[in-house]
């Protein structure tokens, strides 16, 4: 498992609750669209289902962007510090490997939201799959290589 400093430590007013749905966004450093080629964009995707097969977290939908990715996240077992650390630093090195490049991936850090049990889940996993059309890279979002829903 990777390390990651400060994984314990969350950030102030943050809650890591097991149970809980998040909302949650990860930047790419400098904005990069290294996800741009949907290969690399796969290899995020592996992370993901890994941690979910490895019972630390539930992805209710996702969305791999050219810069950015967002997921709708259910935790189980580890705080939501030590899911997105494991994320990103697998994907890290596995995007870093693809391109034979060193260097940092992702911006530190990502902005989550806990998901109110009155909030309308259905609408904001609507919201983070639909990203690909709100940005103009499809028209429709079946035509997206890089995005999932539970739903469907």
């Amino acid at each position: 498992m990777p390390v990651c400093l400060n994984a314990g430590r969350l950030r102030i007013g943050r809650f890591s609750e097991p149970g809980r749905i998040y909302l949650i966004t990860a930047v790419v450093h400098q904005r990069q669209p290294f996800f741009a080629d949907w290969r690399l964009g796969r290899l995020v995707v592996n992370q993901l289902r890994e941690a979910q097969e490895d019972g630390w977290a539930d992805f209710l939908t996702w969305v791999v962007m050219p810069d950015h990715v967002h997921c709708l996240l259910q935790l189980r077992d580890r705080t939501l510090a030590e899911v997105m650390c494991r994320i990103k630093a697998r994907s890290s090195r596995a995007v870093n490997l693809a391109l034979r490049r060193q260097g940092r991936l992702w911006q530190k850090g990502y902005h989550d939201r806990a998901v109110r049990k009155e909030e309308d889940l259905k609408d904001l996993a609507r919201y983070v799959i639909l990203n690909p059309v709100r940005a103009g890279l499809v028209t429709r979002v079946h035509d997206y290589p890089l995005w999932d829903a539970c739903w469907l």
